[in-house]
C-alpha cells in the first residue's frame, strides 16, 4: 500500500489520502454496505483520473468512481482507491441558453447547476431529494430521477455527451450513432439484437442491469444512454453534456386527500394524461403532523406547472376536480410549497425510524412497476411484509409506479439477516410478476445485483457479464456491482460494531441506552453537505466553512462507527482521528433538529471528549472557559470586576492572559458588568406578593456577569405583564416549603442543608467535563427542588442554556426523575409572555428587525412564541439562519478562529451589514451579541431589552 501511494503521489496533482481519515470517510455510502478502501484520490482534472488508472492498473487495485456518497445500494464503497470528485471536479463549465445545454464536471452538487440555470429560465430535469448534496457524475452512475421525472424523465433522457476514461485509460466520447462505444459492443449487440429487443421491461422507471437496448438502432445506438445506470463499472466519467429544460414560471401544488396508499396509488396513473409535473404519494405515518394537509390517510402531492401563477393554479384545480378524493387543496404560495416539499424530501430520513423508535434500513429501496399495477403491487407488498413480520412505509414517485421504502430488517443478528436475505428473493419475485423493475431509481449496486436474473433471466445476465468485458476487461472498475456482484447479506455495515452498549455517560434516550444505536442514525443521506443554509437552517456549519466531508455531520458519524468498529482507528476513545474531525463541531446542534434522522453530534462530541481526556491533561481552554462559571463567581465575590477588565485591557497582559487560557489570539476579551444581575435583583423593588402569575427567572453565567442588562430587562417586561418574578434559590432547603408566592423559596422556618448557585452545566458539557457536569446539575435540582414542587414556570434568557436544560439535563441526569421536570418547566422569555400573560399587549417597536436565530433556538426550543412576539411588536422582518460561528468556547478557543469568521460571514454579518438605518439588531444569545460586536461593531440586543426600552418610564 505505502508504494501505491507514493506512486499516486508522484501521479498525480490532486489530493492523495491513504491516511486512517480519509479511509474511514468513504467506508459507507447511504446503504447498509462498508468496504474499508486503501486510499482516496481527489483529482484536479481528467488526466489525473488517467493517472489514477494506469497507477492502479498496474497494482491490480480497483477503481470505485464516488460522488457525494449518496447511493443506497452500496456501489459508492469499494476496497481499493477511491475517487473523489467533490473537492476539484465540481464545477459549471458552460451553460448555453441556446442549445439548452450545461458542461458539467462529475463533482458538481446539482443544486449549483440550477443555480447556474436559473437566470435563463432553465433547469436540469431530474431532481432527487438530494439535491442539495448528489452530484451529477453519481446521477449519471445511479440515472437518477426525482420528483419531477413525470414531466423530464431520467438522467439518461437529459445527458447528450460524455467524456470517459476507461480502465485502460483509453478516452472515449459516448453520444448517439455509436459515437464513444469502445471496439467490439457493437459487434457484441448486433449479435444480440432479438434479445435485446424482447429482453426488457417496458416502464418509465427501469433502472435496473445495463440498458443496453439504447443501442438498439430502432433507438438511435446511444452510446451515452446505455452508459447511465452503469454505476462505475464501465468507465469514469469526466465531463458530461447535459439537456436543460424551460423551468416554469409559476407553478401550483395540488395536495390530494386519499382514504390509503392504496387508494391514491389506485389514483396516480389516472392524473398522468393531465401533464403534471410531479404525482408524489406518501402515507400519514411518514408526516410529522397533518396540520395543513387536506384530509386523509395518505397524500397525492400533484404539481403543475403555467406561463402565469394564474395558468398554474387552473390546472391544479382542474387535477383537484378530476380526481376521486376525500378531500383537496391546492397550494400557490412558494414559501408553503416549499415545506411541504421538504416533508417528502426528508423521508429518506425519517423513514428510518417506526413510529416506535425502531430502526429501519434500505435494501428494497426503489423498486418501480407500471404505474397502473402500482396499487395492486403495494397490496401484496404489505401482504408480503406482514407474512415476514417486518414493517415498512412506502412512499415516492407514484406517477411512476416507483417506490421508496425502509423495512425494520434486524440487520444485526444472524437470524434477522437470514430474513433480510429471504424477503429480498420473494420480495424479487414479487416486482417481477407485476412486471416491474428491481430498481427504479437508485441501481442495483449490491442489494439487488444478485436478483437481477430473476427479472432479466441468465441469458440476459450473461450479456451484461460479456458487454462489462468489453468495457473493462482487467474488472478493475467497481468490481462486485452489477455483474459478478458479491452477496446481498455480504460486506453489512453493521457486523463491525459491539454488540454490547458501550459504557457512556449519556443516556441516549432515544437509542435504548445504546451509543451504537446513535451512532447508527446516521445513514448517509448527507443533508449536512449542503453547501448553503437554506432559510432557517443550521446544519452543518463546518462543513459549509471548509467543505471538507470530516467537517460534515456524516463525516464525524462514520469516524464515530470506525471507532466503535476497531478495525481502522483502532484506538478507541483515545483516537486523534475522531477528536481532531470533532474539533472543528461548534455544538450548535443544528443536526438534532435538521438532520433527518436527528443525529445528535454535539453530545456525541461531549461525550467522546469526557472519555478522551478521562484520567488524562485538557486543552487549557476546558479549565478555563469550561470552567467559565466558577471563575466568574470568584471574581464577584472577591469584588475584583474593575481590576480584572483593567488587566484585560491591558494589551500585553491581555496577549499573555489569552496564550495561557488557550484563547484565540485575534480575539478581544469581554469586559464584565460592573454590577452582576443578582445584585441588581437584591436592590430591585418587589412587585406585590399578590400580583399575576409567578414565574422563576433562571440567572445564567451569561446574564449574570456579562450582560444584567438582559436580566433586568426582562424583569422589567415581565412585570410589565403582570407576572410576579422570583430568582431561584440559593440554599438547599430540607423541608418543604411554606407559604406562597416568591417568598416561599427562602422560607425561614426551613432548615438549611446547603448553599450554591444553580447551573445549567453548559461550558462543563460542551468541554466534554461530563462528571463535574453531573455535579453541578444534581445541586442544581437539589437548590430547585421548591420551584419543581411549586409547578412554577422557569424563565431562561440565553438560548444556548435553555437549551442544556431542555435536553443535555434530561440525558445526563436520567435516573433522577426531578431532571424531566425540570426541563419540562423550562420557557424561553416569549413563551412565557405567551402563556402566562396572554392579554398583554407589548409596547408598539413599529422598526425593522435583523439578525439571526439562536442555533440552539432553532435546533431545541424553535422561535414560533419569538416569532409571534416580535410581529405583535410590530418588528418586521425575518432573522436569518445558519450560526454566529463563535458558539459559546468554540469561537474564542485557539485554532478556531477563521472558521468562527467564516461561519458567521455566511449569513449573519451580510444580514446585519445590509439593515436599513434604523433597523433592530436582535440577538438573544450572548455569542451572538459578541460575535457582532467584535466582527461588524454592531450592538446586538435581546428582544427583552428591545422591548424594555418601549415600555418607557
Amino acid at each position: 500500500m505505502t508504494d501505491l501511494a507514493a506512486e499516486l503521489r508522484a501521479a498525480v496533482r490532486g489530493d492523495v489520502g491513504f491516511d486512517v481519515t480519509s479511509r474511514a470517510l468513504t467506508t459507507m455510502d447511504a446503504s447498509n454496505y462498508r468496504r474499508v478502501p486503501l486510499g482516496v484520490v481527489a483529482p484536479r482534472d481528467a488526466d489525473d483520473v488517467a493517472a489514477v488508472l494506469d497507477v492502479c492498473r498496474a497494482h491490480g487495485v480497483p477503481v470505485v468512481a464516488r460522488g457525494g456518497g449518496t447511493s443506497i445500494a452500496g456501489q459508492a464503497t469499494g476496497t481499493g482507491v477511491v475517487l473523489d470528485f467533490t473537492r476539484h471536479m465540481n464545477r459549471v463549465l458552460e451553460i448555453d441558453p441556446g442549445s439548452r445545454t450545461a458542461v458539467v464536471q462529475p463533482g458538481l452538487v446539482l443544486d449549483r447547476l440550477q443555480e447556474a440555470a436559473a437566470p435563463h429560465g432553465l433547469r436540469f430535469g431530474p431532481d432527487p431529494a438530494t439535491h442539495g448534496r448528489c452530484t451529477l457524475g453519481g446521477m449519471i452512475g445511479n440515472n437518477s430521477c426525482g420528483a419531477h421525472s413525470v414531466a423530464w424523465g431520467t438522467t439518461a433522457d437529459n445527458v447528450r455527451e460524455l467524456d470517459v476514461r476507461t480502465a485502460r485509460g483509453q478516452r472515449l466520447r459516448p453520444g448517439p450513432g455509436w459515437a464513444g462505444a469502445p471496439e467490439g459492443l457493437r459487434a457484441l449487440v448486433e449479435g444480440e439484437l432479438a434479445l435485446l429487443r424482447t429482453g426488457f421491461p417496458e416502464l418509465p422507471r427501469r433502472i435496473s442491469g445495463y440498458a443496453l437496448d439504447a443501442l438498439l438502432p430502432e433507438r438511435g445506438a446511444d452510446v451515452a444512454r446505455s452508459f447511465c445506470g452503469s454505476e462505475g463499472t464501465l468507465g469514469v466519467l469526466t465531463q458530461a453534456v447535459v439537456r436543460l429544460v424551460e423551468d416554469p414560471r409559476a407553478r401550483a401544488l395540488a395536495v390530494l386527500g386519499y382514504p390509503d396508499e392504496s387508494a391514491a396509488a389506485d389514483a396516480a396513473a389516472g392524473l398522468l394524461p393531465y401533464g403534471p409535473l410531479t404525482v408524489e404519494g406518501m402515507a400519514a405515518d411518514l408526516v410529522p403532523s397533518a396540520a395543513g394537509l387536506p384530509r386523509g390517510g395518505a397524500w397525492l402531492f400533484v404539481e403543475t406547472g403555467g406561463e402565469s401563477a394564474a395558468q398554474a393554479r387552473a390546472r391544479a384545480e382542474d387535477i383537484g376536480r378530476a380526481a376521486d378524493v376525500v378531500d383537496a387543496l391546492v397550494v400557490t404560495e412558494p414559501g408553503a410549497q416549499r415545506a411541504l416539499w421538504r416533508v417528502r424530501e426528508d423521508a429518506s430520513g425519517t423513514a428510518t425510524r417506526m413510529p416506535d423508535g425502531r430502526e429501519a434500513w434500505p435494501g428494497w429501496e426503489d423498486c418501480a412497476v407500471p404505474p397502473a399495477r402500482l396499487g395492486a403491487y403495494l397490496r401484496d407488498f404489505r401482504t408480503l411484509l406482514a407474512a415476514h413480520g417486518l414493517r415498512g412505509t412506502p412512499y415516492g414517485h407514484f406517477g411512476d409506479g416507483c417506490i421508496h421504502v425502509r423495512i425494520d430488517f434486524d440487520l444485526l443478528t444472524e437470524a434477522g439477516i437470514g430474513r433480510f436475505r429471504r424477503f429480498s428473493e420473494e420480495i424479487a419475485d414479487l416486482v417481477v410478476a407485476h412486471g416491474g423493475s428491481l430498481s427504479g431509481e437508485h441501481g442495483d449496486g449490491q442489494a439487488r445485483a444478485e436478483l437481477l436474473p430473476k427479472m432479466y433471466g441468465p441469458r440476459l445476465v450473461g450479456l451484461f457479464e460479456r458487454a462489462k468485458a468489453v468495457w473493462d476487461p482487467d474488472g478493475l472498475l467497481n468490481p462486485g456491482m452489477l455483474v459478478r456482484p458479491a452477496p446481498l447479506d455480504a460486506n453489512l455495515r453493521f457486523s463491525v460494531l459491539p454488540r454490547e452498549p458501550v459504557p457512556v455517560a449519556f443516556g441516549y434516550l432515544g437509542d435504548g441506552g445504546d451509543f451504537s444505536a446513535a451512532v447508527r442514525r446516521c445513514v448517509g443521506v448527507a443533508k449536512c453537505r449542503t453547501t448553503t443554509a437554506a432559510g432557517s437552517s443550521v446544519m452543518c456549519p463546518s462543513f459549509r466553512a471548509t467543505g471538507e466531508e470530516a467537517h460534515s455531520t456524516r463525516g464525524r458519524a462514520r469516524l464515530l462507527h470506525e471507532m466503535l468498529a476497531g478495525e481502522l482507528v483502532t484506538d478507541g476513545w483515545r483516537s486523534t482521528e475522531v477528536r481532531d474531525a470533532l474539533d472543528l463541531c461548534l455544538s450548535c446542534k443544528g443536526c438534532r433538529s435538521d438532520c433527518p434522522v436527528e443525529v445528535d453530534m454535539a453530545t456525541y462530541k461531549a461525550e467522546f471528549l469526557h472519555h478522551h481526556y478521562a484520567g488524562r491533561r485538557r486543552p487549557a481552554a476546558h479549565y478555563t472557559m469550561g470552567r467559565l462559571p466558577v471563575w466568574l463567581r470568584w471574581v464577584a465575590r472577591t469584588r475584583t470586576v474593575a481590576a480584572v477588565n483593567a488587566l484585560a485591557a491591558v494589551r500585553p497582559l491581555a496577549r499573555l492572559a489569552k496564550r495561557v487560557a488557550g484563547i484565540a489570539p485575534e480575539r478581544e476579551l469581554p469586559r464584565l458588568a460592573g454590577e452582576t444581575f443578582g445584585r441588581w435583583w437584591r436592590r430591585h423593588e418587589q412587585p406585590p406578593a399578590d400580583g399575576g402569575d409567578l414565574v422563576v427567572l433562571w440567572p445564567d453565567t451569561f446574564t449574570e456577569h456579562f450582560s444584567p442588562s438582559v436580566g433586568q430587562a426582562a424583569v422589567r417586561v415581565l412585570e410589565a405583564a403582570g407576572l410576579r418574578v422570583a430568582l431561584p434559590p440559593t440554599l438547599h432547603l430540607a423541608a418543604p416549603p411554606v407559604g406562597g408566592g416568591s417568598s416561599a423559596f427562602l422560607n425561614p422556618l426551613a432548615i438549611l442543608r446547603g448553599r450554591g448557585r444553580v447551573c445549567c452545566g453548559l461550558t462543563y458539557v460542551s468541554t466534554g467535563q461530563l462528571d463535574r457536569a453531573r455535579a453541578v446539575l444534581r445541586r442544581t435540582l437539589d437548590l430547585m427542588e421548591p420551584v419543581l414542587r411549586a409547578a412554577v414556570p422557569v424563565v431562561v434568557l440565553e438560548p444556548s442554556c435553555a437549551a442544556a436544560l431542555r435536553t443535555d439535563l434530561p440525558e445526563l441526569l436520567h435516573d433522577d426523575p426531578r431532571a424531566a421536570r425540570l426541563a419540562a418547566a423550562v420557557v424561553t422569555f416569549a413563551e412565557a409572555l405567551e402563556r402566562y400573560a396572554p392579554d398583554w399587549t407589548p409596547p408598539a417597536v413599529d422598526r425593522p428587525a435583523a439578525g439571526q436565530t439562536h442555533c440552539h433556538q432553532h435546533a431545541v426550543l424553535g422561535d414560533a412564541a419569538e416569532r409571534r412576539l416580535r410581529e405583535a411588536a410590530g418588528l418586521t422582518g425575518d432573522l436569518s439562519g445558519g450560526c454566529c460561528g463563535l458558539a459559546g468556547n468554540f469561537g474564542f478557543e485557539k485554532g478556531h478562529y477563521q472558521i468562527s469568521v467564516a461561519c458567521a460571514e455566511e449569513q449573519l454579518l451580510p444580514a446585519v451589514r445590509e439593515a436599513p438605518e434604523g433597523t433592530v439588531i436582535l440577538a438573544d444569545g450572548f455569542s451572538c451579541r459578541t460575535q457582532l460586536e467584535q466582527l461588524a461593531g454592531a450592538r446586538g440586543r435581546h428582544l427583552a431589552e428591545v422591548l424594555a426600552e418601549e415600555l418607557g418610564d
